[in-house]
């Protein structure tokens, strides 16, 4: 299993990043994904979920309306899709495999969001 995120960078209050998640070692279509952030200084946070299929996201209070997660089950790659950005909102942010029961069993290294005039 591997997974492997990128689309970070720094952005300044009210801009937009799209933040993506390359899957292979396994059947991507098979298994909800996750993305997990983690703030300086802070424990993870879970930002969003979606199924297998690309049906029922579902969102942190936090990212509700400026976060939309989508995923390629061709391309096998996951998606996040931040806008309206805050300073809060600055993480180190993970994708993560749902292996069952909301156990999240596979991790990538993190892309760095960085939210900042």
């Amino acid at each position: 299993v591997q997974l492997v995120e990128s689309g970070g960078g720094l952005v300044q209050p009210g801009g937009s990043l799209r933040l993506s998640c390359a899957a292979s070692g396994f059947t991507f279509s098979s298994y909800d994904m996750d993305w997990v952030r983690q703030a300086p200084g802070k424990g993870p946070e879970w930002v969003s979920t979606i199924n297998g299929g690309g049906g029922g996201p579902a969102y942190a209070e936090s990212g509700k309306g400026r976060f939309t997660v989508s995923r390629d089950n061709v391309k096998s790659t996951l998606y996040l899709q931040m806008n309206s950005l805050k300073p809060e909102d600055t993480a180190l942010y993970y994708c993560a495999r749902d292996g069952g029961y909301c156990a999240l069993d596979s991790w990538g290294q993190g892309t760095q969001g960085t939210v900042s005039t």
